[in-house]
């Protein structure tokens, strides 16, 4: 019996003719699902568990459609053989390109996955996990890499208003209960204070996320996930904690009370923060406070300024 000759499969993306000819700006796959090992600077290489959007532009009017296989393959390489950095990032980006010769000459890929951290109790040190929400993305795009790191943290906001109106309201009760005598016992008050009726009123407080993205200079290597993060919490105060005993927790009403502010503060703060951090060209800042008192968020966005960078 004569052996079958092999027929030469059919590729479509590269034998057929477009439809309807045009030019399209982003070809490509979302939400990929993949294993990565993150080299983040200050911390040991770690896996992560990531969801992939990966995209090139297609100049070519006439062709099919471009070759996804091609992407989806460099990012399997990725994922075996090597960190996720930012150079293996930048390499990543112009293989985009070079496996598409002649079809595209733009590349953009973006990462998001959970970063976790072992983080310290206020007072007593005690440690556990914290998920932060981290995304890296880059563009490549008429020769000029561009590369971003997003993170979003959590954070307790007390809100000025509601603190000096509780103020008041114990500054009524200390005048009903003691009067305006000029001498009064200091025990009797020390007790009356650790009373409901002492502290008749307490501030409202939310949890807040500070939603923050940079641009990343040429003198990055590593991804500075751990020194983004630990710049939006230092300057924030009340980040929301892990493990926690009584003590802890006492801190954290105490740094609340110390820390009191609207979200336009905390802008502030984290843009202050920000502009001191010089391996960052460029941020964009967005604090969101879930409020306690009302149904809707108070929000505030600030960037750096940059012309030509981040718009508001």
């Amino acid at each position: 019996m004569p052996t079958a000759t092999p027929t030469m499969m059919p590729d479509i993306a590269n034998q057929t003719r477009a439809q309807t000819e045009g030019k399209l700006d982003w070809v490509g796959m979302s939400n990929i699902e993949m294993p990565l090992v993150v080299g983040a600077a200050q911390e040991p290489e770690r896996p992560v568990s990531a969801h992939v959007d990966a995209f090139v532009n297609l100049t070519d009017p006439k062709a099919k459609g471009i070759h996804m296989s091609r992407l989806y393959l460099l990012l399997e390489d990725l994922s075996n053989n090597d960190v996720l950095s930012h150079q293996s990032l930048g390499k990543l980006l112009h293989d985009f390109i070079d496996s598409h010769d002649g079809l595209a000459d733009q590349a953009y890929v973006k990462f998001s996955f959970d970063y976790h951290l072992r983080r310290k109790s206020l007072i007593s040190k005690k440690q556990g996990w914290k998920a932060y929400p981290v995304t890296v993305t880059g563009r490549y795009d008429n020769g000029k890499l561009n590369l971003e790191l997003g993170v979003e943290v959590p954070y307790s906001s007390t809100c000025p208003c509601s603190a000096a109106l509780a103020r008041q309201l114990i500054q009524d009760a200390f005048a009903n209960q003691f009067g305006t005598d000029s001498e009064v016992d200091a025990e009797l008050v020390h007790r009356w204070l650790g009373t409901t009726q002492g502290i008749v009123a307490t501030p409202h407080s939310q949890r807040s996320v500070a939603q923050v993205k940079v641009i990343m200079g040429d003198n990055v290597s590593e991804l500075p996930i751990i020194a983004l993060i630990d710049a939006i919490e230092d300057a924030l105060k009340t980040p929301v904690q892990a493990a926690v005993k009584r003590e802890d927790e006492q801190e954290f009403a105490r740094l609340n009370g110390q820390n009191l502010m609207f979200c336009e503060d905390a802008a502030r703060r984290l843009q202050h923060a920000l502009n001191l951090q010089t391996q960052f060209s460029d941020f964009w800042v967005r604090v969101n406070h879930y409020e306690s008192l009302h149904a809707h968020d108070a929000v505030s966005i600030t960037t750096k300024g940059v012309p030509g960078g981040y718009k508001a």
